[in-house]
């Protein structure tokens, strides 16, 4: 059953919606409502009709087809347009085209128009369509994917796995998707391409530190202290261990922790400096291109708004201390929720490497630590998962707290909101095992525990740097590998399903009997129903996603070089995987007009000043450059002998250990009865890593050096990074100056214009002046070779025209048109006789 509802009340102006020729296009819809077949009479039918009639009340033509599903087609009327183009028209233009509104305007602004109407249309029970939806009136809405030309271009040239190192087709992903989308793609293109530079220069760094894998002094110490016995790494049954046991370990550490860290960490900081700034460059080149440089958001949404409803009020700028206190409140507790989950995930561990060094296994035993720090990151990347749900829940909660003005400020705060508890969320373990981990655990025999029973992890007596590798390096490949499989394979595996189930059978013909034709529409609307939903999080999920991803790569790159590449590799991936999901696997996403990234630039500026601080805070802290550097300039044998022929890292190992006397341990302390084969007769002493006095185990003198140079150093490192980062965001305009002679050349042109109407070149005769004064004045579409007129300048022009003897204000005929008879011309004088 099919049949075509046209409901679209008489006017005054039945050429603004009529088009002899216009049969081309009456088979192409703006958007398909989609329903359940709801019994007649039934409440969820009365509420469906309600709302078609106030669509038909505003001119639009409605088709219905019926299959398992109701299909409601909806076009909009020519006049809705023309609306847009005059409220939102530039007053210099020198024309307004007289042609077919739907060739007048781009297709994604027509569909932005019509889904603006869609949502803001309030039926007479005061409901709308998301309310409708809430009750399952409608299923879902959505713009078609048609067969056009850009459409053909861009599935067999942009969303394929062959094209992943072609360059992408920015204008064509604007003139199908919008602005949102394009600025999308066309940031994600410009960071993977830096990004680039970047991977190498990471890739540099750690080849150089496998160079000294075997040929760092340090390491060479820890691998032949075979004499050197540490403390258990355990309260019960723990045997004692020789340094020497973590040989490898203690080499994979100095082949991160090296002098080429601090330099990239320092150019990671530059870097992330230059992309943002070169990327404000490309952005305002791009935008000036497509006319958007000094568009405004708040006008546009302001005149969908009248042509929606003309008696429609703006919602006025408010402030509540008492609601923003609420949601501060609110967001405080959620990030003590989140940090509450990475002291659960430290307890992990702590419990972790306790029973695997009690356990019977030898492997376990040596790797209990290694082995906990593994499994505790992938139960963090679980975590990851889950809360990312929670926390978009929540964020969706405090913004309706908030109740903000507009759509694009409640995205603002959305975007704020859950960037910060992603923030946590990604970051609180890492963060603990950067700048905590081995700090706040105490020393044999004053340990702190957890319940007072399990004390908290030590780090590796070669530093703690190859735990934050570890943690990094398993959430980044978990989550570029797995994450975007299940991207990928979830929506791919789900179109397949709807396909085969929704795929028709084919009735047996009796013969004689002729086949009845099919609707050519049903075919399109079904096939664009099997797709994939998408809502108003589906760009913004791509968006967050690269952030965090952003987050990762700057953030902690001192102890992992390696980010830029993953990411990088990562990026090649995601351009095509995001644009086969648009393409081929999802339903049309609704255009947004944009000419920026939005609040995602501050956010990512933010990011580059953590960055500076975390590296910065890594290189001091985590890392044992500091310590290496003292040692080497105070205490080594360099300095001490004035000796050339040996390594002025030898002794340092012995010099970062303390020495524990075995009688000291704490009561409940229960060694080993069976010590390894090294043990020959009793043990009265150990090793572990820390500056403290053997006799009373206060701090020594050096770890008070140690001290200062990690905080002069922080200090000194973050000021000077940032400086730099400064002076580069100096060095760099963030608008070419090609955009800015445009701008200028623009303004002076349109000045220009407005001088001609107070500086007329021929005086003797008055037809000039009334000849350009006509040209200048009358509208777009009633004339030839209209130029649209300046606002406020009709009252000045009525006087001329009326001595010329022309109608007077056409202006006011035109307005009464466009805006359905409800504007009235603030004067009428009589004509001049």
């Amino acid at each position: 059953m099919q049949d075509e509802i046209l409901l679209t009340p008489w006017r005054n102006f039945p050429f603004e919606d009529s088009d002899p020729f216009a049969s081309a296009d009456e088979e192409k819809w703006d958007f398909v409502l989609v329903s359940d077949i709801h019994e007649v009479g039934s409440v969820k039918e009365i509420k469906r009709k309600k709302f078609l009639d106030e669509l038909s009340k505003k001119g639009f033509t409605i088709k219905k087809i019926e299959d398992k599903k109701l299909f409601y087609g909806v076009r909009a009327p020519k006049h809705i347009f023309r609306k847009y183009q005059w409220l939102l028209r530039n007053p210099q233009d020198s024309q307004l085209q007289d042609s077919d509104a739907r060739h007048d305007i781009p297709v994604t602004t027509r569909i932005r128009i019509v889904n603006f109407i869609l949502q803001n249309t309030v039926t007479p029970d005061l409901e709308k369509l998301h309310d409708l939806k809430k009750k399952n009136v409608f299923e879902a809405m959505f713009p078609l994917h048609e067969k056009e030309e850009v459409r053909e271009f861009l599935k067999e040239k942009w969303a394929r796995w062959r094209d992943i190192f072609c360059q992408q087709p920015i204008e064509k992903i604007r003139c199908y998707f919008g602005e949102k989308v394009a600025l999308y793609f066309a940031w994600l293109g410009w960071y993977t391409y830096l990004l680039g530079f970047a991977a190498m220069i990471g890739l540099v760094v750690f080849v150089a530190g496998i160079t000294v894998f075997n040929s760092s002094q340090v390491s060479k110490e820890i691998c032949e202290a075979n004499n050197t016995i540490m403390c258990p790494l355990c309260d019960q049954k723990c045997p004692f261990w020789l340094l020497s046991d973590t040989c490898t370990y203690a080499r994979v550490t100095h082949m991160i922790d090296n002098e080429g860290t601090v330099l990239f960490a320092m150019f990671m900081a530059i870097w992330a400096t230059v992309f943002l700034e070169l990327w404000k460059r490309q952005r305002a080149t791009v935008v000036t291109n497509w006319d958007l440089y000094r568009w405004d958001e708040d006008e546009e949404e302001l005149a969908l708004e009248l042509i929606n409803n003309l008696q429609h009020e703006p919602r006025r700028y408010q402030h509540s201390y008492l609601r923003s206190t609420i949601v501060l409140i609110l967001v405080l507790v959620m990030i003590a929720v989140l940090i509450g989950i990475a002291h659960a995930l430290v307890i992990y561990r702590v419990v972790v490497t306790a029973l695997f060094t009690q356990s019977d296994s030898e492997f376990f035993r040596e790797q209990a630590n290694t082995v906990a720090v593994m499994t505790g990151a992938v139960l963090h990347y679980l975590t990851i998962v889950i809360m990312t749900k929670v926390n978009r829940r929540v964020a969706l909660f405090l913004c309706d707290l908030e109740k903000p003005r507009t759509f694009s400020q409640r995205e603002n705060n959305f975007t704020i909101k859950i960037f910060i508890f992603q923030f946590f969320t990604n970051f609180s373990s890492l963060i603990y095992i950067a700048f905590f981990l081995g700090r706040i655990n105490g020393h044999p025999g004053n340990y702190v525990r957890i319940a007072g029973k399990w004390r908290l992890e030590e780090c590796h007596p070669s530093g703690c740097i190859t735990d934050l590798f570890i943690q990094m390096a398993i959430i980044m490949m978990l989550k570029q590998t797995i994450s975007n499989v299940m991207e990928y394979l979830i929506p791919w595996i789900g179109h397949k399903i709807r396909t085969r189930q929704k795929r028709p059978k084919k009735r047996n013909m009796v013969l004689g009997e002729e086949e009845e034709p099919e609707d050519p529409c049903k075919k399109q609307w079904l096939s664009n129903y099997q797709l994939n939903e998408v809502n108003i999080f589906s760009l913004f999920d791509e968006f967050l996603e690269m952030v965090i991803q952003y987050s990762f790569t700057t953030i902690f790159v001192a102890a992992f070089p390696l980010a830029p590449l993953l990411a990088f590799c990562n990026n090649l991936f995601e351009i095509r995987l995001d644009a086969i999901k648009m393409m081929r696997l999802r339903r049309r996403m609704v255009p947004r007009k944009a000419n920026d990234i939005g609040i995602w630039l501050q956010v990512l500026e933010a990011i580059g000043i953590l960055a500076v601080i975390g590296n910065g805070l890594v290189i001091a802290i985590t890392s044992d450059f500091i310590p290496v550097q003292v040692y080497k300039y105070t205490y080594s044998p360099c300095m001490m002998e004035n000796s050339t022929t040996v390594d002025c890292l030898t002794g340092y190992i012995n010099h970062s250990l303390s020495v524990f006397h075995v009688q000291d341990f704490e009561p409940h302390t229960k060694l080993a009865e069976n010590q390894t084969d090294f043990v020959r007769g009793k043990i009265t002493e150990c090793r572990y890593r820390d500056y403290r006095n053997a006799d009373d185990y206060s701090y020594t003198v050096q770890f008070w050096h140690v001290f200062a140079a990690r905080l002069a150093f922080l200090i000194l490192f973050e000021h000077v990074a940032l400086c730099v980062k400064l002076i580069a965001a100096w060095y760099v305009p963030d608008v070419p100056q090609s955009v800015k002679n445009h701008v200028l050349n623009e303004k002076h042109s349109n000045l220009r214009k407005e001088l001609r109407w107070v500086m007329p070149q021929k005086v003797p005769g008055v037809a000039v002046l009334r000849d350009s004064m006509v040209s200048s004045w009358t509208p777009g579409w009633l004339q030839d070779q209209p130029t649209p007129e300046p606002h406020g300048w009709a009252p000045c022009l009525h006087g001329h025209r009326e001595a010329w003897g022309y109608e007077p204000l056409p202006s006011a005929k035109l307005l009464h048109h466009t805006f359905g008879g409800s504007f009235s011309p603030a004067f009428s004088p009589a004509p001049v006789a």
